[in-house]
Formats: structure tokens, C-alpha cells, sequence
């Protein structure tokens, strides 16, 4: 809970952690600590829109909350801190309306600067894998805190996704340009200890120390002026926060029109059948000539039996009249 009596009265007003009926998070309060859990073990702590939507709010309350000092941003469990965006409901949802990413990109951005704008520090308790997003928001955070056995690792170009929300932003500002390229190009996954040597991270404790870590990290933070530590991480938000002014409008609009195109198609799909993305297949279509764009190549043929347009060029019958297309 909050300390009693603080805090604004009206809309602004903080509630009980208790009373918000979230359903992929968990949401505490005590002893000037916010903590906001991925509750989605199950799914590796991956988040849906539906997450986002409880982590925005949940961002909110604890930002107008006077009896919190400092959040703390984990995930449920010991295998996973969030391994990003909900793969399963990009390919089922967002490759068939691809508007619909927008909309997700809406809710995204929102989180982000939600927590990003909370006014306090953040810190990330790294209990897991830290994979896409996830890691994503582990850069977010103002410090983070890993347990011995995490690993981190982007995957956007693995499955058909371009990192644009936050990594190609920030990684060169916290691992300098040459190592961001290694871990946006190859999606390889980099031990704890080497994420402390390049700065993705700020502690690494065994597993059992992790609580204990965190917690002490937090006594600090809880013993400075507030108004002093808020200015103080407005100051240093710079360089990301123009960053990702800069670049997030852009990549919610080429994502969203890039969910139209066969990378996301075949890494999304490849994810979740739980086998290898052809991506040499993908190469050899346009090596030699045809489509790496569509699934079914562009839409230029017509039908001369039903008078349809706008056939996918690899299509033999109309899909409209069932009549076999002229050669």
C-alpha cells in the first residue's frame, strides 16, 4: 500500500494497488515500492495489447502515487523477465489487419512513455530471459539488476520485425554502434556477465541474491530527495528520449504497412509452427526475379471469365469464379 494521505485528491488520486482487476500483471505497493509483474509465464512473459493497456495503467498510477518512491518492472517466475511482443497474436491478429498494428503501436508507445515519464526511478529486476521487448523495456528502466543465469538477445530480424521500439533507438547510446549492430544484425543471445561488461545492465547476483539486490538498490533510491531525483532523471532521459521522439512515429508506420509484406508472414508463421523461417527461400524469389514482397506475388493478374482484378500473380485459378487464369 501507498503511505497513507498522500497523493492528490480527484482524478489524479492514487488507488490500492488492490483495487485495479488486472488481469496479466500483478500490481503491489509497500514500503515506497511499486512493483508491476508480467504475470504470462506460460507465454515466457511476452505481452499482449491487453498487457500493455494494464502496465500503461498500472505506470500511471504509481507515477501520481506521493507514497512511491521508486517501480520496479519484473516478470513472474525464473525463466523469463518478458520476451517481448506476443508472437502468436501478431501472426493470428496482425498479418490478416495490419491497422490493427497501429493501433498496437499506439498502445506500445504509450507504455513506454508512461514509464519513461513516471518521475521516479525504474528499475528492472531481471529474473529471466530478456528477449525483443523485453529488452526493450530493460532500456527503459533507469537501472537494471540481472540475475547470473539471464541472457538478452533482440530477434526482430529473425522473425520478420524490425526493433523500432527502442532498440535500434537506444542500444548505441548504452553499447556504442558497433555493438548494437552485433546484437540488432545477428540475435544472438549475450550472457549476464557480458551485458554488465557493455552496459545493458547495472548488477549481476545469483539468483538467490536477486530480491535482496533489488531491494537495497531501492533503500538508496528511497533516500534521496524526490523533486531533486525527478529533474535529475529528466536530465539524463535526454539522448533517449530524442531518440525515440525522433524515430517512433516513423516505425509505428512502416511496421504497421510492413505486417502487409511476406517477412512477417513467414517468420511469424515460422515461429509459431516452431520450425526454421526459410529465409533462403525468401532470398532465391527475388535472386531470381519473383516476389520477396507478397506471399503470393504481386496482385496483377484479372480473370477474363469473371472480369476480377487484382489476382496475386502465383495464382493459376480465379479465387472470385473458380475459372482457370490465361496464361
Amino acid at each position: 500500500m501507498s503511505m497513507p494521505g498522500t497523493g492528490p485528491q480527484g482524478a489524479m488520486a492514487a488507488r490500492p494497488a488492490e483495487s485495479f482487476q488486472f488481469k496479466d500483471i500483478l500490481y503491489t505497493k509497500k514500503d515506497w515500492v511499486a512493483t508491476v509483474t508480467i504475470n504470462r509465464p506460460k507465454v515466457y512473459n511476452s505481452y499482449s495489447a491487453e498487457t500493455l493497456l494494464e502496465m500503461g495503467e498500472a505506470f500511471q498510477d504509481a507515477a501520481w502515487d506521493d507514497g512511491v518512491a521508486v517501480l520496479v518492472l519484473t516478470g513472474a517466475g525464473d525463466k523469463a523477465f518478458c520476451t517481448g511482443g506476443d508472437v502468436r497474436e501478431y501472426a493470428e491478429t496482425y498479418t490478416k489487419t495490419p491497422r490493427d498494428y497501429w493501433k498496437y503501436m499506439g498502445v506500445f508507445s504509450q507504455a513506454h512513455d508512461r514509464l519513461r515519464n513516471i518521475g521516479k526511478p525504474t528499475i528492472a529486476r531481471l529474473n529471466g530471459m530478456v528477449v525483443g521487448g523485453g529488452n526493450e523495456f530493460n532500456m527503459a528502466c533507469d537501472l537494471a539488476i540481472a540475475a547470473e543465469h539471464v541472457v538478452i538477445r533482440q530477434v526482430g530480424t529473425r522473425v520478420g520485425s524490425v526493433a523500432a521500439g527502442g532498440a535500434t533507438q537506444w542500444l548505441p547510446l548504452m553499447v556504442g554502434d558497433r555493438r548494437a549492430r552485433q546484437i540488432l544484425w545477428l540475435c544472438e543471445e549475450i550472457d549476464a556477465q557480458t551485458c554488465l561488461q557493455w552496459g545493458l545492465v547495472n548488477q549481476v547476483v545469483p539468483a538467490a541474491e536477486l530480491d535482496r539486490a533489488v531491494d537495497a538498490m531501492c533503500r538508496k533510491l528511497v533516500e534521496k530527495f524526490p523533486e531533486c531525483l525527478r529533474y535529475t532523471k529528466q536530465q539524463t532521459n535526454f539522448w533517449k528520449d530524442l531518440a525515440w521522439h525522433n524515430t517512433i512515429g516513423h516505425a509505428r508506420e512502416w511496421l504497421a504497412l510492413h505486417f502487409m509484406a511476406l517477412e512477417p508472414h513467414e517468420g511469424m508463421t515460422a515461429f509459431v509452427e516452431k520450425r526454421q523461417p526459410d529465409y533462403l527461400g525468401l532470398r532465391r524469389r527475388a535472386a531470381e526475379g519473383g516476389s520477396s514482397e507478397f506471399v503470393w506475388g504481386p496482385y496483377t493478374r484479372q480473370c477474363a471469365a469473371c472480369g476480377a482484378k487484382g489476382i496475386p500473380a502465383g495464382f493459376t485459378f480465379c479465387g472470385k469464379c473458380g475459372k482457370k487464369l490465361e496464361a
